[in-house]
């Protein structure tokens, strides 16, 4: 007998344990070796719902060598005899008065269901129930379940001193399977909602994807500069990272993706005829061309969870001395994606052939940037891209 386990405090102590892990793999993977340590059993393992395949798998196994049967080794059907003296609801009373079922019971249970001459095909059922206890080397099976649907059965194997499990042992883990259920479906709810996160961010990076190509539709001569500029702008990042110059903030890389993406948004409120002049912009046509920055915050202003990104955009054209636009930020005030973008897109403006004059060498472009770093550009990102082209990486 366990007269050694304080059951109350054992359960309390996976209790808490359960409410720190979101994982419910390694969740169960913790308290099935827990269960063969303070139990000292023989083995111990575990057959999971997976709601995905709305079948059932062996996903834990643990014990002495010898004992533990291969992980995902075993798929279960809900017409598999272990599953279905759980799963349906007119077996359930074949494991009532024990909360689990045992296998020392399984010839009297035969027996009383063959005297009773029961109708429901539980005397078939038990026999295969035997057959299959001792080829996952369990002598009892503890159901889990959370509102009346099975999420786990418990395997428990022989203990090491080779006495029975007493009723006080099963009540123990029918508690804990009890505990073990909400977890698991604490945990799965959690996974799922990460999931469905996961997916409505991958949905919105393809947006904006799709929005970035809209933007380059509309401004034929800038084709290919979006995808550019998000390219220097993540390696100027990785280069100052590496080098130390200021700390990466969580999220710091997507944020900068999405908003080097979409620094140029705004163009799609600019009138087609600006967007495509082939001279220069008179200043009232320059005035209009200045809004598309603040017009591209305007357009994201409603996302939320990504004002990163909206700053990036809306700031993009800001100047390290002040002089920028549209709110004039100088120095430190303006948001470190903003300097990254405004560097790798001056780049490659300066590189790009334009309508009225051809791309500069990128030899010029870096004497530029050296020449304005601490005046129009933030000395630390205009100084990861000179590396960059010193390295030959750009």
């Amino acid at each position: 007998m366990m007269t050694q386990i304080d059951y109350k405090r054992e359960l309390e102590t996976a209790s808490k344990g359960m409410i720190m892990i979101h994982d419910h793999v390694l969740l169960i993977k913790l308290l099935v070796r827990m269960i063969v340590r303070k139990a000292k059993l023989r083995h111990a393992g575990m057959i999971l719902y997976e709601p995905s395949r709305d079948s059932y798998v062996l996903a834990i196994s643990r014990g002495q060598p010898g004992e533990r049967i291969p992980e995902r080794f075993v798929r279960f059907g809900k017409d598999h005899p272990l599953i279905r003296i759980f799963y349906e609801k007119e077996y359930k009373y074949l494991i009532d008065s024990r909360n689990a079922l045992v296998f020392d019971d399984l010839n009297r249970l035969i027996w009383r269901e063959s005297v009773l001459g029961s109708a429901n095909g539980s005397r078939e059922l038990l026999h295969r129930v035997s057959e299959q206890m001792p080829m996952l080397n369990s002598i009892a099976c503890v159901p889990a379940f959370y509102q009346h649907h099975l999420l786990a059965v418990l395997l428990l194997g022989e203990k090491q001193d080779g006495s029975a499990l007493v009723q006080e042992e099963l009540d123990f883990f029918s508690a804990l399977a009890s505990d073990v259920a909400m977890a698991i479906r604490n945990a799965q709810l959690f996974e799922g909602l990460k999931n469905e996160a996961d997916r409505n961010r991958n949905l919105f990076i393809q947006t904006t994807t799709a929005l970035g190509s809209a933007i380059e539709a509309k401004d034929s001569y800038t084709h290919g500069h979006t995808e550019r500029v998000t390219k220097y702008s993540l390696a100027m990042a990785r280069c100052m990272a590496a080098k130390g110059f200021f700390n990466v903030p969580e999220k710091f890389y997507e944020n900068l993706y999405i908003a080097s993406l979409l620094h140029d948004i705004g163009k799609i409120a600019i009138p087609e005829a600006i967007l495509t002049k082939r001279g220069s912009l008179t200043p009232e046509e320059f005035e209009i061309m200045k809004t598309h920055s603040k017009r591209g915050a305007d357009i994201l202003s409603s996302l939320t969870d990504f004002e990163g990104c909206i700053a990036g955009v809306r700031h993009h054209h800001e100047k390290f001395d002040g002089t920028g636009y549209p709110d004039g930020l100088k120095g430190d005030e303006i948001p470190m994606i903003s300097s990254i973008i405004s560097v790798a897109d001056t780049f490659d403006a300066m590189t790009s052939d334009r309508p009225y004059r051809k791309g500069f060498p990128k030899e010029r472009a870096i004497e530029e940037i050296k020449r304005y770093a601490g005046v129009w550009y933030h000395p630390s990102p205009a100084s990861a891209i000179i590396e960059l082209y010193e390295n030959g990486e750009i």
